[in-house]
């Protein structure tokens, strides 16, 4: 959207006279009244949000300023890469700026952008738009108090509230037993609440009881059969290399046959047609008689034909009370509501039309304008939303109108949150998100802007983040041990509404190809984000040229084969002013020449089958994240990472060994490195002073050398994550021990350790290490049948987080006051241990055991949980996870 264009377009004429200072000598009153004209269109789109669509001279005037502000990001932009390649400018560039006057001239694009200006200074006049000084303040503020703030309490689970009726209902229908394979089908618009009361009842004791086998499956309106047998077969077996390999009529029948072994429950949830329904069943054991899949549509149709001969359960709109306490949870964090929002609370509630989705959307901003320490403001706040939400009633079609509410939500948003929001369009329906790669893309499209040197861009965008889920404008999957978010989602629902309202702006795009190879719908010469989901080597192939985009993200589930050197070169002379390359699902056998034009780049994900990294990769002058994750066990950087000065994330899945460097390089801007080789690491607390994560892999015997690489992490003093990865090549060759405690970095946090094959007793001496929260132990990382911690020593005093796995442990002994702190507690591929110490059942902060693959040890596990029942009530719900799902 060019609201946030703006903004880097700012930065970047910053940027650029200060690069090309000649220009600011010569033009320095066109560059300042350039500024100040684009302040003044950034001030217009920021006044008119509310009125994009009520008003089309406005509506006319937003898309005059898109096209105005595009445009110049893209002269400029160009200008700038001209500069940069060598001092020549490509074929393209030369094109590109010959129909723009072939220089760099503020005057003249200085008159566009003033032309403009007038008009819409004009247009403020005849309709008398005004803005008052409150208003203007935040509008042109660039004083981001949101993420000096601490964030707000989580809110109780909106899944517990409403639909009691419905779910016993559907909990005595699943218990019961029935001639044949029984599927019951819910069904009900889009936000009606299915999914949530559909995982209500997958997570109910008495359905946990009833069948060990539970499978949810997210289906959505695009999938492939084989995909979804896959994820079943996920759910009851470990998947291998074979089995990947086979088609969707072969999987139908493996999944049967499991299935057919036991009794199940799998929920199908978000199913679109009957032909989909059609194509799913027939890996379903039709003569079963004890199991039950539960499915969820928006199609009545769909619930007719799949729930036949019995009838399906269209689910009803929330009741009036039912309203109102989801209402109040999700505006108060409670039920306890003051006497003074009661009268325009409930009338909020019931304008909501039952549709929960609507109340969790309104009740996210009504949230955000609480404050419990003045409840008349409050209710003022509250007055304003009722009317607002008492508008859009006129509207007949409650799924329009629940638009309108989101709407809504989405104008109440800073403007520094919009593009954000709407940049979640660009991924795939049901997506589970990284959060850490899209705070990262965000970082790379512009979107986060360094306001204060203190905080961290991932620590702001971590706050953006947060501040959208507080809105309910995005779910959250899974937290890390340091509380941050790990995984995310948004609705359906919210994601249609992103690429409805990001298109009507050009801001972005999903790529879907017909028959012929051809987009559908055209994209647009202006469309700023790509975003392709499957068909992706098809599009590439049709070299589809879209310069002006600034993204381009594959998220395709498909594999792909190697790219041929002809569509790389296609792919990279499609896009000229990318800033965001996220194209993990593709594999580069070689690395175009032509990838160092792209001087824009912020952000590049991408896989390679290749065991050099090519020094192209050090003219990108602007790249701050490089993920590279490549089929060589090793790999070695050519690129000069030493003088890429804005890079601040390097990762990759090989022991890369990274080039030489003079005595004056230094990465200031590096904070995450990983993994590199052991001996890449001697000297790098001086090369990059500032990092905070590290990966090493290799012969970690060497960490016991006497000023050995390990001398260098010691003295890293903002280290808080460090992974150690020994070369498997190396198992015959043990680590012997680890480095002493006071080797360490005295800020570690996190430590991870892979195929170092210690003694146990080798890991209980990390208990000295203060600060350790988090403590990961993959693939042999420990050999040895005992690990015992003796009752009188202490134990891992902050540990929380606690992974376990692939290891012949058998015995394990230990209490709580070792582990006094710990929450989750992660066991896999330990199918020799034989029990789970019962005492961490007495640590108060444990809330979550997670076994896959440690069949003995499933009963203790068992115990624990029943116990925690017993010291907290039964009201505690303690998270027990196993797999494979134990048989009765």
């Amino acid at each position: 959207m060019a609201d946030a264009a703006v903004e880097f377009l700012l930065n970047n004429l910053k940027e650029l006279v200060l690069q090309e200072t000649h220009l600011m000598n010569e033009t320095e009153g066109n560059v300042g009244k350039l500024k100040s004209d684009l302040l003044h269109l950034q001030a217009f789109l920021r006044e008119t949000v509310k009125m994009r669509n009520s008003n089309e001279r406005i509506k006319l005037m937003r898309k005059e300023i898109h096209d105005v502000v595009y445009d110049v990001e893209d002269i400029i932009g160009a200008y700038m890469a001209k500069n940069k390649v060598s001092g020549k400018s490509s074929v393209f560039f030369k094109k590109f700026l010959t129909s723009h006057r072939s220089v760099l001239n503020f005057h003249s694009i200085g008159r566009k952008v003033a032309g403009s200006s007038g008009r819409l200074e004009q247009l403020r006049k005849e309709i008398n738009l005004t803005t008052n000084e409150e208003d203007k303040t935040e509008i042109l503020s660039e004083d981001f108090i949101i993420f000096l703030q601490q964030p707000r309490p989580p809110r109780k689970d909106m899944s517990m509230v409403g639909f009691a009726d419905v779910a016993e209902r559907l909990i005595r229908r699943l218990t019961q037993e029935a001639d044949g394979l029984d599927v019951i089908s819910l069904t009900g618009m889009s936000g009606l609440g299915k999914t949530t009361l559909a995982w209500k009842i997958y997570n109910d004791p008495e359905i946990i009881l009833k069948f060990p086998t539970r499978i949810w499956l997210t289906v959505s309106a695009r999938f492939t059969e084989r995909d979804i047998f896959l994820r079943i077969l996920g759910h009851l077996t470990t998947l291998d290399d074979d089995m990947r390999a086979k088609d969707g009529e072969e999987l139908a029948e493996i999944v049967s046959n499991y299935l057919q072994m036991g009794t199940f429950i799998l929920v199908m949830d978000d199913v679109w047609s009957i032909p989909a329904w059609e194509q799913l069943k027939k890996a379903l054991p039709l003569q079963e008689n004890k199991s039950k899949v539960l499915l969820t549509s928006r199609e009545e149709t769909v619930g007719s034909a799949a729930s036949k001969p019995r009838p399906f359960v269209p689910l009803r709109a929330f009741d009036p009370e039912e309203c109102w306490e989801l209402l109040r949870l999700e505006a108060l964090g409670k039920l306890e509501c003051p006497p003074q929002l009661v009268q325009v609370g409930k009338k909020i509630a019931a304008d909501c039309d039952g549709l929960p989705l609507a109340i969790v959307v309104i009740g996210g901003i009504l949230y955000e304008l609480s404050d419990s320490n003045n409840v008349d403001k409050t209710r003022r706040n509250w007055l304003k939303v009722s009317m607002d939400v008492n508008s859009y009633l006129s509207e007949k079609k409650l799924d329009k109108r629940m638009t309108k509410f989101i709407s809504m939500s989405y104008e109440s948003l800073p403007h520094y949150l919009r593009p954000c929001f709407l940049y979640l369009g660009l991924f795939p329906e049901d997506y589970k998100i990284s959060a850490s790669k899209l705070i990262r893309m965000w970082i790379g499209e512009g979107f986060i802007q360094q306001e204060d040197a203190c905080i961290p861009l991932e620590e702001v965008g971590q706050n953006y983040l947060k501040a959208l889920i507080s809105r309910n404008l995005v779910n959250t999957l899974k937290f890390k041990a340091d509380g941050n978010v790990k995984t995310c989602q948004i609705h359906d629902t919210l994601r249609d509404f992103c690429r409805i309202e990001a298109a009507t702006e050009n801001f972005l795009q999903e790529i879907r190809l017909n028959d012929r190879g051809e987009c559908v719908p055209q994209i647009s010469v202006w469309c700023r984000h790509l975003s392709i989901h499957s068909d992706c080597k098809r599009y590439i192939s049709s070299r589809s040229l879209t310069p002006r985009a600034r993204s381009f993200v594959c998220l395709s589930k498909e594999p792909y084969d190697d790219l041929s050197p002809k569509d790389i070169t296609n792919l990279i002379k499609a896009f000229r002013f990318l800033r965001v390359f996220e194209v993990q699902p593709l594999r580069f056998k070689e690395i175009y020449s032509g990838i160092d034009s792209l001087i824009h780049m912020r952000y590049i994900a991408l896989s390679i089958t290749l065991a050099i990294l090519s020094p192209h990769f050090d003219k990108i002058c602007n790249l701050q994240t490089l993920i590279i994750n490549t089929t060589s066990p090793t790999l070695q950087i050519k690129a000069n990472i030493w003088k890429m000065k804005h890079l601040s994330y390097f990762k990759t899945n090989a022991s890369a060994t990274l080039p030489r460097a003079k005595p004056a390089d230094c990465a200031n801007k590096l904070q995450t490195l990983g993994l590199i080789s052991m001996r890449s690491c001697k000297g790098l607390h001086k090369r990059a002073p500032n990092l905070k994560k590290l990966g090493m892999s290799g012969k970690l015997a060497l960490l016991s050398e006497e000023n050995g690489p390990f001398d260098s992490v010691r003295q890293m003093r903002y280290l808080r994550k460090l992974k150690l990865v020994n070369d498997k090549a190396q198992e015959t060759e043990r680590l012997n021990c680890l480095p002493k405690v006071d080797q360490f970095p005295s800020g570690l946090t996190s430590l991870t350790l892979c195929s170092t094959s210690l003694k146990w007793e080798e890991i209980s001496t990390l208990r000295s290490l203060q600060k350790l929260e988090v403590l990961k132990l993959k693939y042999q990382a420990c050999i040895g049948h005992t690990w015992e911690l003796e009752d009188a020593v202490e134990g891992f005093p902050s540990l929380q987080f606690l992974l376990i796995e692939e290891t012949d442990l058998a015995f394990w002994q230990a209490k709580s006051h070792h582990f006094p702190k710990l929450r989750s507690l992660v066991l896999k591929h330990c199918d020799k241990l034989r029990e789970i110490p019962v005492d961490l059942a007495n640590v108060q902060s444990f809330e979550m055991l997670d076994l896959t693959t440690c069949t003995v040890a499933v009963d203790s596990a068992r115990n624990i949980a029943a116990e925690k029942k017993n010291i907290l009530g039964l009201d505690y719900e303690f998270k027990l996870s196993i797999f494979p799902p134990p048989t009765k």
